[in-house]
C-alpha cells in the first residue's frame, strides 16, 4: 500500500491545511510513493518504542517529531537521534497535530471520554453546560480522564459551563467564556491569571488528555484499511512524567 493513499485519506478526514502557521503537520520523514507492510499510531516518538517498530512501516503521530528546520544533524539531539533510526529501518512518519485537534480530538475528548455534551465554540474550544459542585468535576475528570491526582484552580463552587482543549490551551484564556477550564501545562502565572478572572482551572495533562489521539484515530481508519487488507497497531509513547 503506498504512503500517499493514507495521506490522502488522513487529508480527506482533517485537511492538513487547516494546521496552524507554526505547525509541521503532514509527511515528515519518506516519501509518498514509499510502500509500507505495517502501519502505527502513537501520540510521540520515543527511542524505546522506535526500536520495536518493524522495519518498511508508516507511523502516525500526533506531535510532529520535526518542528522546526534542521540545520545539522546531530546525535544527541532527540529529534536528530530518532530520525536516524527512522531512517535506517525504512520508516515513514505522518504527523497530525493542530489540524485534527480542531477537527476530531477536543471533541473527541470531551463527548467520547469525558461523556459530556461538548460542542465546538472556538477552533481549538469545546463547552458544554453542566449542573455540578467543582468538586463532582473533578471527581469526573480524574476517573474518565484515570487520574490520581489533578491540579486545580478553585474560584467558584458551583460550575456551569467547562471548557475544554486537550494538551498545552491555556494561552487561550482570554477567549474562554465558562467557570471552568480543562487543559494542561498549567503555568503559576496562567493559574493566578485565571483567579483573576474568576475562572476554574483542572490541569489535565498533556498526555493524559492527548493519548486519546491513538483510540480516535484507529476508529477513523478502521474501514479505510479493513478494506485495504490492513490493521493500524497503537503503540505508546512513554510519558516523561511520573508521580510519586
Amino acid at each position: 500500500m503506498r504512503v500517499g493513499e493514507i495521506y490522502n485519506y488522513l487529508d480527506s478526514i482533517s485537511p492538513f491545511e487547516l494546521q496552524e502557521k507554526w505547525d509541521n503537520s503532514g509527511l515528515i520523514i519518506g516519501n509518498m510513493d514509499d510502500q509500507f507492510e505495517n502501519i502505527y499510531i502513537s501520540l510521540d516518538l520515543d527511542l524505546e518504542m522506535v526500536s520495536k517498530l518493524e522495519p518498511h512501516s508508516l507511523i502516525i503521530t500526533h506531535h510532529p517529531l520535526i518542528f522546526k528546520p534542521l540545520k545539522t544533524i546531530n546525535y544527541n539531539d532527540y529529534s536528530s537521534k530518532i530520525t536516524k533510526e527512522l531512517i535506517k529501518k525504512d520508516i515513514t512518519l505522518i504527523c497530525l497535530h493542530t489540524n485534527i485537534d480542531k477537527t476530531h480530538l477536543n471533541s473527541y475528548v470531551g463527548n467520547e471520554i469525558l461523556g459530556l455534551d461538548f460542542k465546538a465554540e472556538e477552533e481549538f474550544i469545546q463547552t458544554a453546560c453542566v449542573d455540578m459542585s467543582f468538586d463532582e468535576l473533578i471527581g469526573l475528570v480524574k476517573k474518565k480522564l484515570g487520574l490520581e491526582i489533578v491540579k486545580v484552580v478553585e474560584s467558584k463552587k458551583k460550575i456551569q459551563k467547562i471548557a475544554l482543549t486537550t494538551g498545552s490551551g491555556m494561552s487561550l484564556l482570554p477567549f474562554v467564556k465558562a467557570d471552568c477550564f480543562l487543559t494542561g501545562d498549567i503555568k503559576y502565572h496562567e493559574a493566578m491569571a485565571a483567579m483573576a478572572n474568576n475562572i476554574n482551572l483542572i490541569d489535565i495533562g498533556h498526555f493524559e488528555s492527548e493519548i486519546h489521539f491513538c483510540t480516535l484515530l484507529e476508529g477513523l481508519l478502521k474501514e479505510y484499511l479493513q478494506i485495504n487488507e490492513k490493521k493500524a497497531i497503537i503503540t505508546a509513547s512513554q510519558n516523561p512524567f511520573s508521580f510519586k
